[in-house]
């Protein structure tokens, strides 16, 4: 389940340039990535699988931009135990 790693001083832009990059790794069959944002001399290295990368993509497409992209996925789980008559 994504963290929500790439919401926080990301831009669509950036987050849509991460997950280009991470669909390409995977086609490469690549599983690290490396991104740098040379506009501001930073440079990550971030070992996630291609697929958390990808779902951390768009969990952060979804918060940064939910008319775009829809809104934040919500997943609820409840339980019953056992009930005597």
């Amino acid at each position: 389940m994504a963290q929500g790693l790439f919401i926080t001083g990301f831009s669509v832009a950036e987050v849509l340039s991460i997950q280009s990059k991470a669909k390409q790794m995977l086609l490469e069959g690549k599983t690290v990535i490396s991104w740098g944002d040379s506009g501001t001399s930073v440079t990550k290295q971030l070992p996630m699988t291609v697929k958390e990368t990808l779902d951390e993509c768009a969990h952060a497409l979804r918060v940064l931009d939910p008319a775009t992209y829809g809104p934040r996925r919500r997943v609820a789980q409840s339980s019953v135990g056992y009930i005597p008559k």
